[in-house]
């Protein structure tokens, strides 16, 4: 991916093995704790590329570790990316659970939106209507 100039940001194991080539100086007033340049794997079987390793604690006090090929923002930038992915993977299964599309019907990215906007308008007439006509039942 590093390679194609795409850029992730992700989620780490806790048993992944990580070398580390450099560690960052992080500002008084950061959340993160840890930001440090590494390789992934061990020196037999390791990744061609360079990644940052990103290390945080999450709202319940369990430290999370983030990795990354992005070196152009800062440590709370990229932990702010990896909490607003969750923000929109909720939005998804929220999605999932309410709006039925059981299949597009084209593949572009207008055609997409267009279905995904008409099925939450429709979902919105709906509840509207449920809650006019005080029913507990879907239409």
């Amino acid at each position: 991916m590093t390679d194609d100039g795409l850029f992730f940001v992700s989620r780490l194991k806790k048993n992944a093995i990580t070398r580390t080539i450099e560690s960052f100086q992080l500002p008084n007033d950061s959340s993160v704790t840890k930001d440090k340049m590494v390789y992934l794997g061990t020196t037999q079987n390791r990744a061609e590329n360079v990644f940052r390793l990103i290390e945080v604690f999450d709202t319940k006090g369990n430290t999370l570790r983030l990795i990354t090929n992005r070196f152009d923002l800062s440590a709370d930038e990229i932990s702010d990316i990896y909490r607003s992915r969750w923000a929109i993977e909720l939005f998804f299964k929220w999605l999932k659970q309410h709006v039925e599309i059981k299949h597009f019907y084209s593949m572009t990215e207008n055609a997409l939106q267009n279905q995904i906007y008409l099925a939450l308008i429709t979902y919105c007439l709906h509840v509207l209507i449920r809650l006019e006509t005080k029913s507990k039942k879907s239409l």
